[in-house]
């Protein structure tokens, strides 16, 4: 196709759809072309695309068809915004149930503010978290928009559970936007009913507040431990980070996976988040031929109550006492870098702890951050969840053998029950 073909062909397009609504279709198929077309006029040193007024952006703007709320539970981007992260993180009875919480999570939250305040501060005074998850929004729903004409145009939501933007903010937004159908797409890869669990009671309880039903068709993608290129994606950040260690010390390594820790209480009821984190590890150390000796170890515990074990930092001060001083750390539950990547893995371990402990070599892989695969593999999975029609995982609908919290059941039933056309 020649560039004066391409260039008649737009003009012929838009004055056939200049009289109608576009269609999702139309716009999808429209942008693809002329991001061939720019492409021509780029190779060719062609301007014919300089004179072509037509803004690409402009199109992909056009009402969403369907709308990815991304679920976490963020991080304050300011240091002012600190406290009231505390605030809601201790309020939240989804999260830990705390005696007299209304009076006891303020306090925490007021008494914990200047010591995690100190910590932000030396990461640069916020949390990454809202900047990369825009970042792999945005190029997963330009890749649906290409992988999925059908269902386009996608656009991507943020809710964060415990700082702006908030989940109900987001769904608010959703519902102005006219989407019809909505994903709510948790970015923990391993469920827990204290994470994915928390943000799905969460849209629960907005609709349920509100006493209506939603204007969305809803669904959930719940957990992906096991995707293929979230995978590959941790297979070639560990490959990468060994390059970096002394070929002499390389074999020798020793891969430490760590993931968020959860109070015993939490796993005893029959939390799926160990088994669906060990998961992940195994098929990644598959990936790698099983290259290095690895264990999975668990951060971030809190308070005096009994966790999840063994605990990253004593496995650090033990394997230095065994003479094994060359350390990776894997972030595998985390898919961007924040406070427990950046400080706790990054500083207190790497930095201080590996200084006492007389490492010789502690390195952590990357977060996946802005890596393309990655936002590969968040395009792939949604795509996947709408062919398949079906509200949520199985696995969803399962409640904890041992749960305690009614909402829980609530939410599950309110997503397996919704109708998609």
């Amino acid at each position: 196709v020649t560039i004066r073909s391409t260039c008649a062909y737009f003009h012929v397009y838009i004055s056939a759809q200049s009289s109608t609504s576009p269609t999702p279709s139309s716009v999808s198929s429209l942008c693809t072309l002329f991001s061939c077309f720019q492409y021509q006029c780029v190779q060719l040193k062609c301007k014919s695309a300089h004179h072509f007024h037509f803004d690409v952006m402009a199109a992909r703007s056009a009402k969403p068809k369907t709308g990815i709320l991304m679920l976490n539970m963020g991080g304050p981007e300011k240091l002012e915004d600190v406290h009231d992260f505390l605030l809601r993180l201790f309020m939240d009875t989804d999260l830990m149930k705390l005696p007299v919480q209304n009076k006891l999570g303020p306090f925490i939250a007021k008494r914990r503010t200047p010591k995690i305040q100190e910590q932000y501060s030396k990461i640069g005074g916020g949390s990454p978290i809202k900047h990369w998850t825009s970042m792999q929004g945005e190029g997963m729903v330009k890749l649906l928009d290409e992988m999925s004409p059908e269902t386009a145009p996608h656009k991507f939501y943020i809710g964060f559970r415990y700082v702006n933007p908030l989940t109900e903010d987001a769904i608010e937004e959703m519902e102005k936007d006219g989407v019809e159908r909505a994903v709510a797409f948790t970015q923990y890869p391993q469920y827990s009913c204290s994470t994915t669990g928390s943000s799905l009671n969460a849209i629960y309880r907005y609709y349920s507040n509100r006493g209506d039903r939603p204007k969305m068709n809803w669904s959930v993608i719940d957990r992906w431990p096991t995707h293929p290129l979230l995978v590959e994606c941790f297979a070639e950040h560990i490959s990468n980070e060994l390059l970096k260690f002394p070929e002499g010390k390389r074999d020798d390594v020793v891969i430490l996976f760590s993931a968020h820790s959860l109070p015993m209480a939490v796993v005893n009821r029959g939390d799926p988040y160990p088994q669906e984190v060990g998961a992940t590890v195994q098929r990644v150390m598959e990936r790698l031929g099983h290259c290095n000796p690895y264990r999975l170890v668990w951060q971030s515990r809190v308070g005096p109550m009994s966790w999840l074990g063994p605990q990253t930092d004593e496995v650090i001060k033990g394997l230095c006492e065994r003479g094994k001083k060359n350390i990776l750390l894997v972030p595998i539950a985390f898919t961007s870098d924040h406070i427990e990547t950046l400080h706790e893995l990054d500083i207190e371990y790497g930095q201080v702890l590996g200084e006492e402990c007389g490492v010789e070599n502690i390195r952590r892989a990357e977060s996946l951050n802005g890596n393309p695969l990655f936002m590969k593999a968040l395009a792939d999975l949604v795509q996947s969840h709408l062919k398949s029609n079906q509200p949520c995982s199985r696995q969803l609908t399962l409640r904890c053998p041992l749960c305690t919290n009614p909402t829980c059941g609530e939410t599950k039933a309110f997503f397996a029950s919704q109708t998609l056309t």
